[in-house]
């Protein structure tokens, strides 16, 4: 018979070995998806839900609306995962599922938003101030003010009267970290080249509690407005974290290096507050774009 002495260690090595299994589990995130203004919807689910699945971290599943119009058995358990990552915009969805999103942010889960989920939900005040910065749908001035560097490569809040939500043509182009510091952009070098995509411009919305981690210049030459936009973003809402790229267009943006590294490091970051997911060696330069071709 083992001496209680003995007893008790064995029983707390079993436990720390159960503590550490438990830790190395993946955690449970959703994707969010079914309705977009970007036909190749369903193959950027599948892009995301790989490059999260290959993190390590993640255990990923997606929660599908009907193809057209309100779906009101939509009703996806937020609370029974770790973060949310939104490729939707479409039709509302029913009050119950918007309230219980909010929730899910507000008590602690995380939220992401890549490219036209911004898009979503211009009226939904709440989903606004989530994402700190959106367009189109009807947003104005009465959504928030523009946000953007100005030549001087301060942040402006501006409040003229106009639209919300533009692009020129698609292009590959630079992103300029503005945060070195933060856990998503840390070790990232200062400036990258991103594949082709679209350039969000002129995006507007409450922005409260955000941090700009990366900016674009939206060169006239491409059809845009001469300033630095917003790339990579933060937002704290109530105890929750939410994580915004604009970045993610075509099948070909999504395969950029530095998308597939912001997007795993800004989930995991939304998760926990902290970023383990390395730069990888193959990371994009300031003036050279780096891609990895995206297989099932």
């Amino acid at each position: 018979m083992l001496a209680p002495r003995a007893v008790a260690c064995l029983l707390l090595a079993f436990s720390s070995i159960a503590v550490e299994a438990r830790a190395a589990e993946p955690m449970r995130a959703l994707i969010v998806d079914g309705q977009n203004n970007h036909r190749n919807w369903p193959q950027t689910t599948q892009m995301m839900k790989k490059y999260l699945d290959q993190s390590g971290l993640f255990a990923v599943e997606v929660a599908t609306t009907v193809p057209k119009g309100q779906d009101p058995n939509f009703s996806p358990k937020f609370a029974d995962y770790k973060v949310v990552v939104s490729n939707y915009n479409g039709a509302d969805w029913p009050k119950a599922t918007q309230q219980a999103l909010l929730d899910f942010v507000r008590t602690g889960g995380g939220l992401v938003v890549v490219h036209a989920a911004d898009n979503a939900f211009a009226t939904w005040h709440e989903y606004n101030e989530m994402i700190g910065l959106g367009g189109w749908g009807g947003r104005n001035e009465k959504s928030g003010p523009l946000v953007y560097l100005d030549e001087k490569q301060m942040l402006v809040r501006d409040d003229r009267k106009g639209g919300g939500g533009h692009h020129g043509k698609q292009h590959p182009f630079q992103i300029v970290v503005r945060d070195t510091e933060h856990p998503i952009t840390r070790g990232m070098p200062r400036a990258w080249m991103h594949t082709q995509d679209e350039l969000y411009d002129s995006l507007r919305g409450p922005a409260e509690n955000m941090k700009v981690l990366a900016t674009a210049f939206s060169d006239t030459a491409s059809g845009g407005t001469g300033r630095h936009e917003p790339m990579i973003m933060t937002i704290d809402y109530g105890q929750g974290r939410v994580f915004h790229t604009p970045m993610g267009h075509a099948n070909e943006s999504q395969e950029c290096v530095g998308f597939i590294t912001t997007l795993q490091r800004g989930t995991e970051w939304a998760a926990t507050g902290g970023v383990t997911v390395p730069i990888p060696a193959d990371f994009p330069t300031a003036d050279e774009t780096k891609s990895r071709k995206f297989t099932n």
